[in-house]
């Protein structure tokens, strides 16, 4: 393990080898770079982390998914580009769970959600009727807990599209609290955190072909939200 100075900040390391890095990210944290921002993102942080303090190291991590900003949980990097085109190729198959806490009350306490998601000009998604103007999109997901205003959900991703249990769950009135793109700025005031956490990802390694599952407790905070009165 690297000196304590080249540990990530933000980023708690959940395994490694030669072929994958998996981090717990936390809320407020970009994935990969963008124009405005460079150096505090997560891939930055961990190619930081994998040379060890070495400026001449070609070590270096390759994005495999993203999260968004707000959203907290499983991340996994792999280390060598060969890891990386597997580890997308299979991405599909992969079992990725996360949990939300969302506005109000579900009629139906389990389901699933299906549509096409377009992305406009400004890159808000939306769901579309059309097929061949949007990519296909599924979000199973089953309330744990619910309050007078709030509902907790486990939420399975069958689809890795942009946005998409944010957008599935704004559209069918329901957003995700602390939304602060897609949800309700009024009803929003006093939550700190967009409350969407990825807790579990099953991923077949690239090199050994053995099964792993990684995992990141739901936050406190979503429970707090839920219990509230």
């Amino acid at each position: 393990m690297p000196p304590k100075r080249f540990q990530p900040k933000g980023l708690n390391v959940l395994y490694e080898d030669h072929y994958i890095l998996v981090v717990d990210k936390r809320s407020g944290l970009l994935s990969v770079s963008t124009d405005k921002v460079k150096e505090n993102t997560a891939h930055y942080l961990l190619n930081e982390y994998v040379k060890k303090g070495n400026s001449k190291s070609k070590s270096r991590v390759y994005i495999v998914h993203r999260l968004d900003r707000d959203t907290s949980g499983v991340l996994i990097f792999a280390k060598t580009e060969q890891a990386k085109l597997y580890l997308q190729s299979e991405w599909e198959q992969f079992e990725k769970k996360y949990f939300a806490v969302v506005h109000g009350i579900l009629e139906e306490k389990e389901g699933l959600i299906t549509s096409y998601l377009a992305e406009n000009s400004i890159h808000r998604v939306y769901s579309v009727n059309n097929p061949e103007k949007g990519k296909l999109a599924k979000t199973r997901y089953k309330v744990i807990r619910e309050s007078s205003k709030f509902s907790l959900l486990s939420i399975e991703l069958l689809t890795g599209r942009k946005n998409q249990i944010r957008v599935h769950f704004a559209e069918k009135g329901h957003p995700v609290a602390g939304d602060r793109v897609y949800g309700d700025k009024e009803k929003d005031t006093d939550i700190k955190r967009l409350t969407l956490h990825a807790a579990y990802m099953s991923v077949i390694h690239p090199f050994t072909k053995e099964k792993m599952t990684f995992e990141s407790p739901v936050p406190a905070y979503f429970k707090s939200q839920v219990n509230r009165k």
